[in-house]
């Protein structure tokens, strides 16, 4: 995640011309989900190895799925049936961190 977030936030975007929707996505779109990304990467990383708020690491796997779900519907719509499976083992290892970690806030 955090290395997926570093290339769509800083490579240009010819580099990132592998990933189809990042040709038909402006580039304002393709920082912001590299950022959204490595925002995500942290908080699934961070919260439980240093112990603060460690109720982010559930919250950032929640996030992280509902990221995956736009994906999805992104892929189908552009009838990319091959990428959609990615989407969908990344979502269910993201709801096995929220709710394996789930500590509420107080």
């Amino acid at each position: 995640m955090l290395l997926l977030g570093l290339m769509k936030t800083f490579l240009p975007l010819e580099r990132l011309s592998k990933l189809s929707w990042t040709t038909r996505s402006s580039e304002a779109f393709v920082r912001f989900v590299g950022i959204s990304e490595l925002l995500i990467g942290f908080g699934l990383i961070l919260p439980q190895l240093t112990g603060i708020v460690p109720a982010l690491t559930s919250w950032a796997a929640i996030c992280l799925c509902v990221v995956m779900v736009f994906a999805t519907f992104e892929h189908i719509k552009y009838h990319e049936g091959n990428e959609v499976w990615k989407n969908l083992v990344i979502s269910i290892l993201g709801l096995f961190v929220a709710v394996g970690r789930f500590v509420p806030l107080h």
